[in-house]
C-alpha cells in the first residue's frame, strides 16, 4: 500500500502534520469501504453457490416424490382392474349357476337381473374410486411443485438479497469522499482554533 505525505506546507491550507493525517484517513476509509464490498460480494456469491445446491437438491426431492405418488397410482389402478375383473369373473358364475338350477323362467330373468344390477354398481364404484384416486394424484403433485416454487422464490429472494447488499465502487468513493471531507473539516477547526488560541497567548 502506498504511503503519501504532505509537504511542508500541507494540503488545501493544512499543516503538513494535519496533511498527513487526512491523506492516512482518506486511504484507510477507502480501502475500509473496498474490503467491506469484497466481503459482501464474496457473502453473495456464498448464498448464490448454497442456493444451486438447494435448489438441486429440491428438484431430486421433487422427482422423487412424484415418482412415488406416480407407483402408487399406477398400483392402485392395476388393483382395481384386478378387482373389477374379479367381480366380472364372480357375476358370470353366478348367472351360470342361477340358469343351471331348476327355477322357473321368471325367477331366472329376475336373479340374472339381479346379478347383472350388482354388478354394474360395484363396477361404478370401483370407477369413482380411481377417479377420486385420480383426482388426489393430481392434488399432491400440484402441491408438490407450489412448495418446490415456493423455496425456488425464496432461494431468489436470498439471492437478490444478498447481491443487493454489496455496494456500488461509486457508492464506496463517495463515501470515502463524505468522510474525507468530515474529516479535513475537523482538521481544518482545530488548526484554526489552534492558531487563534496561538494569537491569543501571544496577545497576553
Amino acid at each position: 500500500m502506498c504511503v503519501f505525505a504532505a509537504g511542508a506546507t500541507g494540503l488545501f491550507g493544512l499543516g503538513a502534520g494535519a496533511s498527513n493525517l487526512f491523506l492516512g484517513s482518506l486511504g484507510l476509509n477507502l480501502a475500509t469501504g473496498l474490503a467491506g464490498r469484497s466481503a459482501a460480494q464474496s457473502k453473495a456469491d456464498g448464498v448464490y453457490q448454497s442456493a444451486l445446491i438447494t435448489n438441486e437438491s429440491a428438484e431430486q426431492s421433487l422427482a422423487l416424490q412424484q415418482e412415488a405418488l406416480a407407483d402408487n397410482l399406477k398400483d392402485t389402478r392395476a388393483s382395481k382392474a384386478q378387482e373389477s375383473l374379479s367381480k366380472t369373473i364372480a357375476m358370470l358364475e353366478a348367472k351360470g349357476a342361477i340358469r343351471a338350477s331348476e327355477q322357473s323362467g321368471l325367477t331366472v330373468q329376475v336373479l340374472l337381473m339381479d346379478e347383472e344390477r350388482q354388478a354394474a354398481n360395484q363396477r361404478e364404484s370401483i370407477n369413482q374410486e380411481l377417479e377420486s384416486f385420480g383426482r388426489q394424484y393430481t392434488r399432491n403433485v400440484e402441491g408438490l411443485v407450489a412448495s418446490r416454487d415456493n423455496r425456488r422464490n425464496q432461494l431468489q429472494s436470498n439471492i437478490n438479497q444478498a447481491y443487493n447488499q454489496i455496494p456500488t465502487l461509486g457508492s464506496v468513493i463517495l463515501n470515502t469522499a463524505t468522510q474525507g471531507f468530515n474529516t479535513f473539516a475537523q482538521l481544518a477547526w482545530h488548526q484554526v482554533t489552534k492558531a487563534q488560541h496561538l494569537n491569543l497567548t501571544q496577545s497576553l
